[in-house]
């Protein structure tokens, strides 16, 4: 089985290749410059393609990204027509994507960022009243593998969850409030801490724009961790600083890296991280494309 690493971003051989070789021996992987007969390539690995990527390889039957995230993939203009693509769903991600949530929340709920401003200015301050976990309503949007896995870790910590899907989630979660297509404004306004986990689509690119934000409680937090792009972050700035949305935690961005100059950097309401929130493990990712493959394309002796 010939197959192609191909990606305008990551160095895939230098990251996946040692793991590819050890886990994996079976699927021959190759950098495009090292495909003789295009034809015989019959899947390829990639997370960000160059816009030409797919154009040299007329036989896939299969594209792997590396991560849980193929919106770069689908925006592609080479991407062959009916060729599946398989995302990574691993169990250890959606751990990391749970716990990375979790933090911000407590960040948010017990007011951290004051702390440690107070910390630095020696001022003793104590907050003695909604410290209780019942006291914020959390709103996880979008409730596939990474949405559950949030959903089920603050439950476990007291914290009142719903969730907003397309549809019913089967099964559904025990604790967990669910919100279905119709009832997008009954959700926000009883999200006091709104975590999107939302992949990008045509209906979720722009989603949380100032329409959508302003039908949040006042005083709501956003924990983004979706992709960039589901969030307008102009009038995300302008809800922060007419006191109508308390803070944001942001790991996803419409330009990644964030640029020097952008005023998220520097907003004192704002914490940004790089993109970091759930990393799926070089080798789990190896196993699973190595699962899948041999799934769909099973050796023969």
């Amino acid at each position: 089985m010939i197959g192609v690493l191909s990606c305008s971003k990551i160095d895939l051989r230098g990251i996946y290749g040692p793991h590819f070789d050890a886990l994996a021996p079976e699927l021959d992987l190759r950098l495009p410059g090292e495909i003789d007969r295009p034809e015989d390539v019959s899947f390829m690995v990639t997370f960000v393609p160059a816009p030409d990527a797919f154009t040299r390889y007329p036989n896939l039957r299969a594209i792997y990204s590396v991560g849980a995230g193929i919106d770069a993939i689908m925006a592609c203009p080479s991407l062959p027509p009916g060729v599946p693509i398989h995302r990574v769903e691993d169990p250890d991600q959606a751990l990391q994507m749970a716990g990375f949530a979790t933090f911000h929340v407590l960040w948010h709920h017990r007011n951290m960022g004051n702390l440690l401003a107070n910390q630095k200015i020696a001022h003793w301050e104590r907050q003695l009243t909604g410290l209780s976990p019942r006291a914020k309503r959390i709103g996880v949007l979008g409730f596939g593998l990474m949405g559950r896995a949030v959903a089920r870790a603050l439950v476990a910590l007291g914290y009142p969850v719903a969730s907003y899907s397309r549809s019913a989630p089967k099964p559904p979660e025990d604790g967990v409030m669910h919100y279905i297509d119709g009832a997008f404004d009954d959700f926000l306004a009883q999200s006091d801490i709104l975590i999107n986990v939302l992949p990008l689509t045509d209906q979720t690119k722009g989603l949380l724009g100032t329409e959508n934000l302003a039908k949040l409680p006042k005083g709501a937090a956003l924990i983004h961790l979706g992709r960039g792009g589901q969030v307008d972050e102009t009038a995300l700035v302008e809800a922060l600083d007419r006191g109508h949305l308390s803070g944001a935690s942001l790991d996803v961005f419409e330009t990644e890296p964030l640029p020097a100059g952008h005023p998220l950097w520097h907003h004192p309401k704002v914490f940004v991280t790089p993109h970091v929130a759930s990393i799926c493990e070089p080798k789990a990712t190896v196993l699973s494309i190595r699962r899948n493959q041999l799934q769909s394309e099973p050796m023969t002796a």
